[in-house]
């Protein structure tokens, strides 16, 4: 060691996360882009087989469902990761790795997405659906967790966490049920999935709950 030098900055041995959030984006744009590639095929079987725009409207409701439900879906997601990483200026390997995993689940999602569109409705289907969602806001709240633990990763003028940690672990809840309910009324399919839309709601309804309880009085 140089004579006059301390200890090695724990900050000095973390990266610049400019690069993976550019990346991360540029993931997140080719998986919703993957998610009209099965239509685009039937719309092109269509055409061979005659059929006019009504019929094919009729017989692809399905398809069209699971598409606009995952492009939905990836979008909220993406915007939480945005809000999220507003504010991270530097990763560790945990960090990374659990970005890694998130990415897994944004680029997997077309998959079953194309499952749920194209062929018979099963419990597996629904568990590789719906569960890839479910598992996709786990490993956000992990991330929430990390930096948390770590606020020197983020910068002096980063956002509050409290509301995106929140939602995070309302979609949690609100997946599992999802696929709960999916799984034990197998009729409803996926229409449990639509509780996604009441996520915001009940967001803003805990973190005011908790800011009102954190006020002195």
């Amino acid at each position: 060691m140089v004579a006059g030098s301390g200890p090695a900055d724990p900050l000095q041995t973390w990266r610049s996360a400019e690069r993976m959030k550019l990346f991360t984006d540029a993931v997140v744009a080719i998986a919703l882009t993957l998610l009209i590639l099965p239509l685009l095929e039937s719309v092109s079987e269509a055409a061979r087989a005659g059929l006019d725009t009504g019929r094919f409207l009729g017989e692809h409701g399905d398809q069209l469902f699971s598409f606009a439900l995952s492009f939905a879906v990836i979008a909220a997601f993406w915007a939480q990761h945005h809000t999220l990483f507003m504010g991270v200026e530097r990763w560790t390997g945990l960090l990374l790795l659990l970005n890694i995993c998130w990415m897994f689940t944004i680029v997997w999602l077309p998959v079953p997405t194309a499952m749920a569109g194209t062929m018979r409705t099963d419990a597996l289907q629904k568990v590789l659906y719906i569960g890839t969602m479910l598992v996709s806001s786990l490993v956000m709240v992990a991330m929430y967790a990390v930096l948390e633990r770590q606020p020197a990763l983020r910068g002096p003028d980063a956002p509050p966490t409290r509301p995106g940690r929140v939602g995070s672990l309302v979609l949690v809840g609100l997946f599992a049920l999802a696929l709960a309910l999916s799984l034990i009324v197998p009729r409803l399919g996926y229409l449990p999935t639509l509780l996604l839309f009441f996520a915001r709601a009940i967001e803003r309804r805990i973190v005011h709950h908790l800011d009102g309880r954190d006020r002195p009085r």
